[in-house]
């Protein structure tokens, strides 16, 4: 019975697994965008993460109207209707690319949010519900592996496809030619993009992707919860998505700005270091979820872990190399500061906050499931909020260090939702 369960759902791991690759590249290009967009539209730090800002508000704009717009089309023809709108936010680049106006390339990152809002909110409850309900985060381990696979990929892309040949990139060292020269390369690669995704289109639309009926599912103490702010779990799970996308996006967005301004070379392409501790972090769920460890377990684990690299960050050296050298010096990559490296660390804390929240919030919910999940995917928001925050503290200090203590605020409410928030069940 479970071989055939597993085979039944292969098919549509592998559709979902190309989406969530499709989520990781157009997501995790941001960390790339931030400091190439303050140099070709002249921005301060506090302005250059408005990137951050209008790519994450989509989330909570946009997210029960999607949810509306799934309940009349399902699941299945959301995702291509997801696919779409992406589609048309990468065609809105061109314009922007053209005439490096900020606002436009604002629009476009908003429509291209947008878009990942309907994939995002149909998607993950497909992966909780296609298989055993203890083995969820070990799925959504396997889609945050093929998620963030593509984080690994796409700033080093970015940095060789559009930044080669142009030396030390600053606002100081470029003149205006250069500077025109460098937003037009974001032309082609934005166009390849809504290329792709009409393709996926048609991937998904015409693919034998099975619908599920969340309706015909048990919903916990029914007579009792008529909304899904009935549900402390998921409420709460929410707030802890929050915490979560807003730290997890500093840490993979803010450390090009951050190591900008330490000086270091090819700063656009440090994301890729967080995404690969976020990558260890997915295999150790999938090896380890839940034959050795707990969904529970491992939001506790991953909570205590965050909290210790953000005192790392904060009050670690900027000048020394020690904790890169021992870590990866060997391997011939290039090593980080101990401050940066700290960040990046938070990538592996990380990993299995996204996986262990959803199949703790969404249980019980059965008729509710496509709300409730719109409702987790606002928390998305937090990756809109959180850095604004962050950038405020460190333009008030005037560096950038002390500000990631911010996450010490969004770690502490996951460790509280991984001790007693996810248990819950009435407000009373």
């Amino acid at each position: 019975m479970s071989e055939n369960r597993t085979q039944s759902s292969l098919l549509p791991m592998s559709i979902i697994g190309i989406l969530f690759f499709i989520f990781g590249f157009v997501t995790w290009l941001n960390g790339s965008l931030i400091p190439f967009l303050k140099i070709i539209c002249e921005l301060s730090e506090f302005e250059a993460l408005f990137v951050t800002f209008a790519f994450y508000i989509a989330y909570t704009v946009m997210a029960f109207p999607m949810a509306l717009v799934l309940e009349r089309t399902g699941y299945k023809n959301g995702m291509a209707l997801g696919l779409a709108v992406m589609a048309v936010g990468a065609l809105i680049f061109i314009p922007a690319a053209m005439s490096a106006n900020f606002l436009i390339f604002l629009v476009a990152l908003f429509t291209l949010g947008t878009g990942l809002t309907i994939l995002q909110t149909a998607s993950n409850p497909y992966v909780v519900h296609i298989g055993p309900k203890e083995s969820a985060a070990m799925r959504i381990s396997i889609m945050g592996l093929i998620n963030k696979g593509a984080g690994v990929i796409v700033p080093l892309l970015f940095t060789a496809l559009i930044l080669s040949d142009m030396g030390n990139l600053s606002e100081e060292t470029l003149s205006a030619s250069q500077i025109d020269e460098l937003a037009s390369r974001l032309i082609m690669p934005y166009v390849i993009m809504a290329v792709v995704l009409t393709g996926l289109i048609a991937l998904v639309k015409f693919s034998s992707l099975p619908e599920i009926d969340f309706k015909a599912e048990e919903t916990v103490h029914a007579e009792h919860q008529t909304s899904i702010l009935h549900f402390p779990r998921l409420v709460l799970g929410a707030v802890a998505l929050f915490a979560y996308v807003g730290i997890e996006v500093v840490a993979g967005d803010t450390i090009g700005l951050y190591g900008q301004n330490l000086g270091l070379e090819n700063f656009t392409s440090l994301t890729s270091y967080t995404m690969i501790f976020m990558v260890m972090g997915y295999l150790i769920g999938v090896l380890a979820i839940p034959k050795y460890l707990s969904q529970e377990r491992a939001l506790l684990y991953s909570a205590i872990a965050g909290i210790i690299f953000v005192l790392g960050a904060v009050y670690s050296s900027n000048e020394s190399y020690l904790i890169a050298n021992v870590l990866w010096g060997w391997s011939g990559i290039a090593v980080l500061p101990d401050t940066i490296t700290f960040v990046a660390l938070m990538g592996l804390a990380n990993a299995l906050v996204w996986p262990s929240i959803w199949p703790l919030a969404l249980e019980g919910l059965g008729k509710y499931t496509a709300q409730g999940s719109a409702l987790l995917i606002m928390g998305i928001a937090g990756g809109a909020i959180v850095p604004l925050i962050f950038g405020k503290i460190a333009a008030y200090n005037g560096e950038m260090q002390s500000a990631y203590l911010v996450g010490i605020f969004c770690y502490v409410f996951i460790l509280f939702y991984a001790i007693k928030g996810h248990k819950i069940r009435s407000w009373k």
